[in-house]
């Protein structure tokens, strides 16, 4: 339940922050007027992220287990690529989030009603899918039942608040310390997706080795204890997971990690000095150095 509240939390406050640069800027310019077309291209938005999550859940129960587990391994895949670049590129253009959005919203106000729309429901839809087909497959992996749909819906509901939060100057934050930080947790859950969609690729015999399995340990961590349930939901954790499962999620986490935490790459020339860390709220932007 708590990598799928993460997940929720972590998309869900970047789609809030782009909202409250949009409303704030709009507000501050002297064009609150236009706010309405620009919660029409956010509702927009948000409507087609359900409508997309939706497709992905029912669109293939009728499939056969093999297709069923073919898809769910490919989308796995899919859907760990796309996290994996939505961090860096979080990491790397935060600080200039706020200025390009801005740039954009005034290109749209130039053009016309249907523009501001436009922007609007591109800049929070790109989230919005990213967050359906990760948390889609997330919450298929953490297992069956209600706990990772309800801590996906606690996570968009804590980002929301969070948001208005921003917007109403009551909240600051270091927001390169907070996506540095979700930014890991992210990893380490999104490589245990991709060891989930090795496993269902598997199973759907498109890759070799479902009976070599690297360890099992299902007698001490049965996956029904409380322990088995919290490991599984937290780290996406297989008690008795393959070989392949094991090299994919251990190729793609340590090198991964290291290259988002700056271990990888570093170089040895001296820095110049760094400006003091500012906390920041909505209406100062997304600049969290």
């Amino acid at each position: 339940m708590f990598s799928n509240y993460l997940i929720g939390l972590r998309e869900g406050l970047e789609a809030s922050l782009v909202v409250c640069i949009l409303i704030a800027y709009l507000v501050k310019t002297g064009n609150k007027h236009k706010l309405g077309p620009l919660w029409l291209g956010v509702g927009l938005a948000a409507a087609l992220s359900l409508a997309f999550g939706a497709g992905l859940e029912f669109g293939t129960s009728e499939l056969t287990f093999q297709a069923q587990e073919a898809i769910g391994g490919s989308l796995s895949i899919v859907s760990v690529g796309l996290v994996t670049w939505m961090v860096f590129w979080m990491k790397r253009t935060a600080r200039h989030m706020r200025a390009e959005l801005q740039d954009k919203l005034d290109a749209a106000l130039a053009m016309g009603t249907g523009a501001l729309v436009t922007t609007a429901f591109l800049a929070v839809g790109r989230e919005g899918l990213e967050t359906s087909l990760f948390v889609w497959r997330s919450v298929h992996a953490a297992g069956n039942g209600a706990g990772p749909l309800v801590g996906v819906l606690l996570g968009i509901g804590s980002s929301i608040l969070l948001g208005w939060l921003f917007y109403r100057g009551a909240l600051k934050i270091n927001l390169s310390k907070f996506f540095t930080w979700t930014g890991g947790m992210l990893v380490v859950v999104a490589a245990g997706v991709l060891a989930y969609g090795v496993h269902d690729l598997q199973e759907a015999e498109f890759l070799p080795g479902l009976m070599n399995k690297a360890f099992d340990v299902t007698s001490a961590v049965p996956p029904d204890s409380w322990y088995g349930t919290l490991l599984k939901g937290t780290f996406n954790f297989q008690p008795d997971p393959t070989w392949f499962q094991v090299a994919v999620w251990a190729a793609y986490l340590v090198p991964t990690l290291l290259l988002f935490l700056g271990v990888l790459g570093r170089t040895t020339a001296p820095a110049a000095p760094a400006a003091p860390a500012k906390a920041v709220s909505a209406e100062a932007g997304t600049s969290g150095s």
